[in-house]
């Protein structure tokens, strides 16, 4: 640093008499020393090979200034001075820094432009920072009204079970009405609300765990303010009420945002209303976290790892399908790989993928889409449904091709995959060769843990449940000890809303195709009944079987998995 002789010195050869004010001699020592810091920067930006600017006094448009936000400019010391024409100029106080070159290079392919970063002083960046203030900055117009967090948080405090929330709708406004049930369900981890008009009255019910529960009875005379209300969060058109419509809102709570997607259809009371919630923390289930138990897991976990192929999942809609695709795709996301999901809708946004929604009334179908995700290079594709013959062709295709390929088909077990691809006319020689496994699921009732207790089960159900633990093939691993067998259930708490279940888990058969089943698939002795006993006889647990298993792990009840699987 320069010392106080020498600045002495140089004010004398600069200006002849020292100024005689504080003021003005202080500033010409911050002038000084300035001058001499730039120079500084300036050899150590030729020494290094790094091209340098002084931005002291430079002028910046707003939006030049905003193509960094002003939070990532501060943690990392750089800045953008200058966009146009192609080009890109960034500021940065070390630009050999790792993360001011990632934030250069995605910079510059966002705004499909040549990028250049010049080094400069700590007083040329201090000086960029504070224009920041200048920038306008300008409120989001929403449309109709929202829904904040404040206004669930503080609903939410006095809602803690369907009593409470019975109680409050009786005396509320219509706005604060549809804000309490919003709440409510938050509260409780509801997945679809349904309003629904009837002759007296309007009965809110919520699905909770798979099975809708009645929570409360609404005014008639209150319907009209109510369906409007969900329209305008919704953006749907208040003036149609005799064809159905779709629309959607945004709820974000402690970092955890909620989508809200809104249906509604004529009746002959009124227009019914089911609102689904799709947070997006379901998305970030982990594979390991799925119920995939023993052999049926390691299975999986080389099935997923195969560079090509097709992986299929079935089973009724609200079956977890989807969660099973995202879990898989969240553990195949990595840096190096391209993936790819063709949706109808999109429901949970990832990071690292890319996300194609379909418009069939733009002629956006799955087939077409698929056809162009082909182009785009990808090395695992997910494609929502295969519905239809082309669809499946194309996709069969990519499998053969050196994609990986993960898609649903609706059938009622894993068996019943290979006939219902054959029956859409899909060629058994294409099918054989691309089919790496099928997954079948279901979505089962956990056993609340605030009132799990052991009970015994009716002579009857256990003898049914032996009955099936005993055809547990060899090949599968699984041993269980018929004569000691212990079973658990929820005898219902505060917490449960005394159902004496809480949260949901997966059942699976995995049906893994093998040499075997190639040659059985190219035979024409095809059959579900076929299919199913070769998958038993290479050591296939079926979903009932699982979810005894599970039933025996404390997980779930017996009639839980009786009324779901069986």
């Amino acid at each position: 640093m320069t010392n106080i002789t020498s600045i002495d010195d140089l004010l004398k050869k600069e200006g002849g008499e020292i100024s005689k004010t504080e003021g003005e001699y202080n500033e010409k020592i911050g002038d000084i020393r300035g001058r001499e810091l730039e120079k500084e920067v300036q050899i150590k930006a030729s020494q290094t090979g790094t091209p340098y600017i002084s931005l002291k006094g430079f002028a910046i448009a707003p939006e030049t200034l905003s193509v960094i936000p002003e939070d990532i400019a501060r943690k990392n010391n750089i800045v953008c001075f200058l966009h146009g024409g192609g080009e890109l100029r960034l500021g940065a106080l070390d630009p050999e820094n790792k993360d001011v070159k990632e934030i250069a290079y995605q910079t510059g392919e966002r705004l499909r432009s040549n990028v250049a970063v010049y080094m400069v002083s700590q007083q040329s960046l201090d000086a960029v920072l504070k224009l920041y203030a200048m920038i306008p900055h300008v409120k989001a117009i929403s449309k109709g009204v929202q829904i904040t967090e404040e206004d669930i948080d503080k609903f939410r405090k006095e809602i803690k079970n369907f009593k409470d929330l019975a109680e409050k709708i009786k005396n509320v406004s219509v706005t604060d009405l549809v804000t309490f049930i919003i709440a409510g369900a938050v509260e409780s981890d509801v997945s679809d609300i349904h309003i629904e008009a009837e002759e007296t009255d309007i009965k809110l019910r919520f699905r909770i765990d798979g099975i809708l529960q009645e929570v409360a009875q609404i005014d008639k005379k209150q319907w009209p303010q109510i369906i409007s209300r969900i329209k305008l969060l919704s953006s749907l058109k208040l003036n149609i009420t005799t064809r159905p419509q779709d629309g959607r809102f945004t709820i974000t709570l402690e970092g955890d945002k909620t989508d809200v997607r809104v249906s509604t259809i004529p009746t002959a009371f009124g227009e019914s209303v089911v609102m689904r919630l799709l947070r997006s923390s379901n998305a970030g289930l982990n594979f390991e976290d799925l119920g995939l138990r023993g052999n049926s897991f390691e299975e999986m976990k080389k099935q997923i790892e195969r560079p090509n192929g097709m992986i299929i999942t079935t089973g009724p809609t609200g079956s977890g399908k989807t969660t099973t695709l995202y879990s898989i795709l969240s553990k195949l996301n990595k840096p190096g790989v391209k993936i790819i999901t063709l949706e109808d809708p999109v429901e949970y946004k990832m990071q690292g993928i890319n996300q194609s929604q379909m418009d069939t009334e733009k002629g956006y179908t799955f087939a077409k889409g698929l056809r162009s995700i082909l182009r785009q290079d990808p090395d695992i594709v997910m494609v929502g449904e295969i519905r239809d013959l082309e669809t499946a062709e194309i996709a069969i295709q990519a499998a053969l091709t050196g994609h990986l390929l993960l898609s649903t088909i609706h059938t009622n077990s894993a068996s019943g995959t290979i006939p219902r691809f054959l029956s859409m006319g899909v060629k058994p020689f294409l099918l054989a060769p691309a089919l790496n496994a099928v997954i079948a699921q279901r979505l089962i009732r956990k056993v609340c843990s605030d009132c799990k207790e052991e009970y015994t089960p009716t002579p009857e159900e256990l003898e049914r449940v032996k009955k099936l633990l005993e055809a547990l093939p060899e090949a599968s691993g699984e041993h269980v000890d018929l004569n000691n067998l212990k079973f658990w259930h929820g005898k219902g708490c505060a917490k449960c809303g005394n159902l004496g279940y809480k949260g949901r888990i997966g059942i699976y058969e995995i049906f893994v195709i093998n040499k075997e089943v190639e040659q059985i698939i190219l035979s024409e002795e095809i059959s579900e009944y076929k299919m199913q006993e070769v998958a038993v006889k290479n050591g296939m647990v079926t979903m009932v079987q699982d979810g005894l298993l599970k039933a025996l792990d404390g997980m779930t009840t017996i009639e839980e998995v009786f009324r779901v699987a069986e």
